[in-house]
């Protein structure tokens, strides 16, 4: 009887290895559509290669913001195996945090009210770091206690309660921001925090004077784009640091993977997950301020699209993976400026969630994730 089990284990695995049936159909199809994708963008990138390369930049900055509100997705899921679909609104209360920060309390400017002789310069970045953590303070608060009044009671319940009521914050969060007395339901312009600089590149870098357009056939950039980058590179190799490096990175790593195990050997699992949810809002409320700088309007609908794509893209790069979120985020960024530059605007969502169909018939776990195995 024992030999038969072990023998139905092994063919079961070697199945298991094998894949579905057909799924070389899939992959096949998946090739296929992926060489056209990039026969078409090549032969438009050498028709116009100065507007091919300002799309590869404008796709990055895209990217790199829908990676900070990624990791907080992947996060979460990592370790109590949850879609916290109120994540993109969190990302909307952050840039809301700033916006009045700024217009209201010009919460920019303390250094030079405070200390009058301060050198412009580090006045600016005194002041804009600090309405960024604010605004990360507050998404932190705002997360944890989300997490402690609607998600903690159902810790054992069936996964659909969750996932329902993580919809139901996200709806809570949405419409409550639209009321008069709150965000109200219209566009509001956003005053940044730092002026902006741009850049164009022909035969060298060139600043762009003020109120005029880059000259034609030039790439352009600015100091948000690099602050941008800057910002979610630096937060990629914290959050790596921490996860793999620091003593709560080990209780999150344990707790992923078994929390009553996790619980066994000491691990204050509650304080962890907590920890997860905080540690993803406060980059989520990161992603707003610089979504906002970045485009300058805001909206309480703000986190609905944004916070759908970082989901697409931590299920492209593998859910559950940091490294995966990351990349699965720059593959969206590219994907969405390319449609709107090569295609139509409308188009880019429709190719954001037609990748998601894709990868969850193609590959499920995504690029960087692993088949969940049973544990002993």
């Amino acid at each position: 009887m024992s030999s038969s089990n072990e023998s139905t284990k092994a063919v079961t695995s070697a199945k298991a290895r094998r894949g579905p049936p057909l799924a070389w159909v899939g992959w096949a199809f998946l090739i296929l559509l992926g060489l056209a994708v990039v026969a078409y963008i090549a032969a438009k990138a050498a028709t116009n290669p100065v507007l091919f390369l300002q799309n590869l930049l404008d796709g990055l900055k895209l990217g790199f913001v829908y990676a900070l509100i990624a990791l907080g997705y992947t996060m979460v899921y990592g370790i109590v195996k949850l879609i916290n679909f109120a994540h993109g609104d969190i990302f909307m209360v952050g840039a809301f945090t700033s916006f009045y920060a700024v217009s209201r309390f010009n919460l920019h400017q303390w250094p030079q009210a405070v200390f009058p002789g301060i050198p412009p310069a580090i006045s600016v970045v005194v002041g804009s770091i600090t309405v960024m953590l604010l605004s990360m303070a507050v998404c932190t608060v705002l997360a944890v206690t989300i997490e402690r009044v609607a998600y903690k009671p159902l810790r054992n319940a069936p996964r659909i309660t969750a996932l329902i009521t993580a919809i139901g914050v996200s709806f809570f969060l949405e419409f409550f921001g639209a009321l008069p007395f709150v965000f109200s339901g219209r566009f509001i312009p956003y005053k940044s925090p730092f002026p902006t600089t741009a850049w164009y590149v022909q035969d060298g870098i060139h600043p762009i004077v003020a109120g005029q357009a880059s000259p034609d056939n030039t790439i352009s950039f600015s100091n948000i784009f690099l602050l941008i980058a800057a910002a979610s590179i630096l937060v990629q190799i914290l959050l790596q640091f921490i996860v793999k490096r620091t003593k709560i990175g080990i209780a999150m790593r344990a707790a992923s993977y078994d929390q009553n195990t996790a619980r066994l050997m000491g691990i204050n699992v509650d304080r962890v997950i907590s920890f997860t949810f905080a540690i993803g809002a406060a980059f989520a409320g990161l992603g707003g301020v610089l979504y906002a700088i970045a485009y300058s309007s805001i909206w309480s609908q703000l986190g609905i699209l944004p916070g759908l794509k970082a989901f697409v893209a931590a299920v492209l790069g593998g859910i559950g993976s940091i490294p995966g979120a990351f990349v699965g985020a720059l593959i969206m960024g590219q994907a969405e400026a390319m449609t709107m530059s090569y295609i139509s605007t409308p188009m880019r969502d429709a190719v954001a969630f037609t990748i998601l169909i894709i990868v969850l018939l193609v590959k499920p776990t995504g690029l960087f994730g692993e088949p969940s195995g049973e544990k002993a």
